[in-house]
């Protein structure tokens, strides 16, 4: 069973279809636009991207989960990435900007600025202050052939722990997490970033642009 340095099983992210992210992605930028992919994973968004014509180089730290990926990818930590070339578009999905800690926050944030065109728009999944509010253990569902329940809901302060369990074909993994509320004006204006506008009605996904500086 392989997993990556933070958890995650590979044969999970197998199994995970898309839902929707990439024709969101997709209807934020224009046609063709070029994406940087942070944290790709085994590539189930970016390979729709890659069909929906646009050029993506996507990133992981994982060799065993870039190794499912049919494009251009490097395998490198986020926070110390410089690739010496900007995207017209990032992408940073997966709720990665939640993670509890905020020097690797910043971090993230700065690696996606760097690799920003002029022009160009960062694309993010988070989690929303409200989501804080209403998740709870036993909440679940479907994604393609795998089921998900959430368990073990522990909220402290901001922060907010908790265990998801997937199962498909008789296995089950289990990965825990714990992920930080957070108001958004602060998140993007230290990264000299501005928020560009919410891209779905549940606000779990927007948009920011490259502020004044540089």
């Amino acid at each position: 069973m392989e997993v990556t340095a933070d958890g995650c099983f590979v044969d999970v992210y197998r199994l995970l279809p898309p839902q929707g992210e990439p024709e969101i992605v997709h209807a934020a930028m224009p046609p063709s636009a070029s994406i940087l992919e942070l944290g790709c994973g085994t590539g189930r968004v970016t390979h729709p991207l890659a069909e929906l014509g646009h050029e993506v180089v996507a990133v992981d730290d994982s060799p065993a989960m870039l190794a499912h990926v049919r494009a251009e990818t490097v395998c490198a930590r986020i926070e110390g990435l410089d690739l010496g070339r900007t995207f017209e578009a990032v992408l940073l999905a997966s709720h990665l900007i939640n993670t509890p800690r905020d020097d690797d926050r910043r971090a993230l944030l700065a690696a996606a600025r760097r690799h920003l065109a002029p022009a160009g728009r960062l694309i993010v999944e988070w989690h929303p202050p409200e989501w804080f509010d209403g998740v709870a253990s036993g909440q679940g569902g479907r994604i393609g052939e795998v089921a998900v329940e959430l368990a073990g809901v522990v909220r402290d302060g901001d922060l907010l722990s908790a265990t998801v369990r997937y199962s498909a074909g008789g296995r089950r993994w289990d990965q825990e997490f714990t992920c930080r509320r957070l108001a958004l004006d602060d998140v993007l204006a230290p990264a000299d970033l501005v928020f560009d506008g919410w891209l779905t009605a549940d606000r779990r996904w927007f948009a920011a642009r490259a502020g004044r500086r540089g």
